[in-house]
């Protein structure tokens, strides 16, 4: 049976409405559901739902800056309130606490050590503090406010690492692609056919992407912080 509730969107005072497929909309905002269209019961915008008291095309083409009814609705499901289970409000809570986790995790390092956070220091230290996550608000957008409150207990500085790698000639078109992926800034193809390129990249991946092109090459690789 569907579980018919209403997803609501306010903006600059007014109120937007959608009936939705309570199991439906959620599988949307957790990225398992592509299409916003497949969630409505009714293909309508609404003030007040419950009341069947529709909104106004004018005050809908003047908040979205469109009349498109699934630009409308994805806006609606992803920056509304959207009713769900308590259930499915931990799991999406526990899912959105572990991409801010792996943010800070990749993008940071320790300022005493110059080294890298584990994930696992950083969730002990938000409980530690008793961080809460939104499980509807991006998890990009709850960094700092994290970040703020887990500081005095985990000191995080935001860094990059530059490096310089040497890829000898037998293994240089094997790791092309994959420099790519880590940030490749520049490449010299040098005389005797070895690569020597410059990447850029969040300092919590300096291990990741050291070991990805010393398993590449077999350890020929000369690899140097600059």
């Amino acid at each position: 049976m569907s579980k018919t509730v209403v997803a609501k969107y306010s903006f600059s005072g007014e109120e937007f409405e959608i009936f939705v497929d309570s199991d439906m909309a959620y599988e949307y905002i957790t990225g398992k559901r592509k299409d916003p269209m497949s969630v409505l019961e009714v293909e309508e915008i609404f003030k007040d739902a419950n009341k069947g008291e529709r909104q106004s095309q004018d005050k809908i083409k003047k908040i979205f800056q469109t009349t498109e009814l699934p630009k409308i609705v994805e806006t609606i499901l992803k920056k509304g309130e959207v009713p769900i289970t308590t259930e499915q409000r931990h799991a999406l809570t526990a899912e959105k606490r572990k991409q801010v986790i792996n943010i800070i995790a990749i993008n940071s390092i320790d300022p005493r050590t110059n080294a890298p956070h584990t994930p696992q220091r950083i969730e002990n230290a938000m409980d530690e503090a008793k961080v809460q996550i939104d499980p509807f608000k991006n998890a990009n957008e709850q960094v700092d406010a994290v970040i703020k409150k887990i500081n005095m207990i985990l000191p995080i500085k935001f860094a990059t690492v530059r490096i310089e790698a040497e890829i000898p000639p037998s293994w240089a078109n094997r790791c092309y692609g994959m420099l790519k992926q880590y940030g490749l800034k520049s490449e010299e193809w040098l005389s005797n056919g070895s690569l020597k390129a410059t990447l850029e990249f969040p300092a919590g991946l300096r291990q990741e992407v050291f070991d990805k092109i010393n398993n590449l090459t077999r350890g020929e690789a000369i690899i140097k912080v600059i």
